[in-house]
């Protein structure tokens, strides 16, 4: 299947093919045929899995190609609603990039920066508003934006918006849309009863898509466990950093000791920067930038990043600390192992995390290897006794250099790669890759 056959016009076909995509995803190729109808959409899919443009491409289509509708020239015709500041400004360059040739204008809202530039440019108008509930909320009281004329609505990682309390801010947004005419399309990973209970609400009769099981990660991750005291585990981090030159994103459970982390690894001459909730809009746009055009190799993050970041075939993901909800680790590694792309997901587990372990791999349903370092073997080994079947190794690794194979460099050798973000990683050394063949 080629995007020729899905019905979209040249001016996006040939946004696509600049930027060297051939072949949509299964959640592109599910969704974009019914959004094109005018149906609701009730879509799940992982992140990763190419669903910016499974809205963002028919969204297009819909607002400057066809079924186009006399409004106010300053007023927005659609809402993207996301739960992330990182996440809005992903989806905005996706928007910008597949619309450069049908002069779509698009804005986006979020906290964490200065209120008055955003109003100024939704006062010049736009055509899609791009936000995050909080600081939509904030302009709703401003009175700085017209949301009554919106004729899509797309709820991006809905599930995660709930997570992170949005539920309340998501209704009141929902009433000052209009009722009828009004197209939504909701993307979430999961279909939790809150989701099944929102649709209800506000939707028509949508199209129920599945593309993935709910809390399944890419076939293509390696899952290791690194058993390791706790006092050890920052040495044991260290070390596996320094013996690998490939891109990290490193996940730590706090935002102190996210920074701490980062400031270890920098003092020991590796490239780090630290992204939480306490840095700024600023601080964290650029510790982003940096970690993407390869100015840094190793980016420390907690949970706030784990849906927010769209990082092209990042190769490895490790969890320093692991996640106090076994599904936040399948958000955290869905950071890797996109696009058909090989990763390595390696958590540095201690004996008090024994129960944490447990829960991912019952989520999971699979194998996870254990494997000690050598100079780093616990001083009591983990219980795994829970009835997964783990494969414990039965001695530590000798002279671990790398925690895994090297990732392949990917290229345009086949169409049927699968997509995500916009830029390629560089090694610590230099050089870099080429674009995937699927959009994100």
């Amino acid at each position: 299947m080629s995007f020729e056959t899905l019905g979209l016009a040249p001016a996006l076909l040939r946004a696509l093919a600049e930027q060297g995509y051939a072949q949509p995803t299964p959640i592109q190729a599910a969704a974009i045929p019914p959004a094109l109808e005018g149906r609701d959409l009730l879509a799940g899919a992982q992140t990763g899995t190419g669903k910016t443009a499974a809205f963002s491409l028919p969204l297009l289509e819909r607002l400057y190609v066809g079924n186009r509708k006399p409004t106010q020239p300053k007023t927005p015709r659609a809402l993207v609603l996301t739960p992330t500041r990182e996440l809005a400004a992903q989806i905005h360059e996706n928007v910008r990039a597949y619309g450069k040739h049908l002069g779509a204008r698009a804005t986006t809202v979020f906290g964490g920066v200065g209120i008055n530039p955003q109003i100024d440019a939704l006062r010049r108008g736009t055509d899609i508003l791009i936000a995050t509930p909080g600081r939509l909320i904030d302009h709703i009281q401003q009175r700085s934006v017209n949301l009554s004329h919106i004729e899509v609505l797309v709820l991006d990682e809905a599930d995660r918006m709930l997570d992170m309390g949005f539920l309340p801010s998501i209704k009141r947004i929902l009433g000052h849309l209009p009722k009828q005419n009004r197209i939504t399309w909701l993307f979430s990973a999961t279909f939790a009863p809150q989701i099944k209970a929102l649709a209800a609400e506000f939707m028509k009769e949508p199209v129920e898509i599945q593309i993935a099981k709910p809390n399944s990660v890419a076939s293509t991750v390696t899952h290791r466990v690194h058993p390791v005291d706790a006092d050890k585990k920052r040495d044991l981090l260290l070390h596996l950093l320094e013996n690998d030159a490939r891109q990290t994103l490193v996940f730590g459970r706090t935002k102190h000791g996210a920074d701490k982390l980062a400031k270890m690894l920098g003092n020991a001459g590796l490239r780090a920067a630290a992204i939480h909730g306490n840095k700024s809009q600023a601080q964290r746009t650029r510790a982003l930038a940096d970690f993407k055009n390869g100015k840094i190799n190793v980016l420390v993050a907690t949970d706030i990043a784990a849906r927010g970041l769209d990082i092209d075939q990042l190769p490895m993901v490790i969890n320093h600390d692991l996640p106090m909800v076994a599904e936040d680790y399948v958000h955290r590694i869905g950071r890797t192992g996109r696009a058909g792309a090989e990763g390595l997901a390696i958590s540095l587990v201690s004996h008090e995390e024994e129960g944490l372990l447990r829960d991912i791999r019952r989520l999971l349903k699979q194998d996870i290897e254990i494997a000690p370092v050598d100079g780093f073997a616990p001083s009591r080994p983990l219980r795994t006794d829970d009835g997964a079947n783990a494969r414990p190794t039965q001695k530590p690794r000798q002279g671990q250099g790398r925690p895994g194979p090297r990732a392949p460099r990917h290229g345009h050798a086949n169409n049927a790669a699968a997509p995500s973000g916009k830029t390629s990683r560089k090694r610590r050394r230099g050089g870099g890759g080429q674009r995937s063949s699927r959009p994100a």
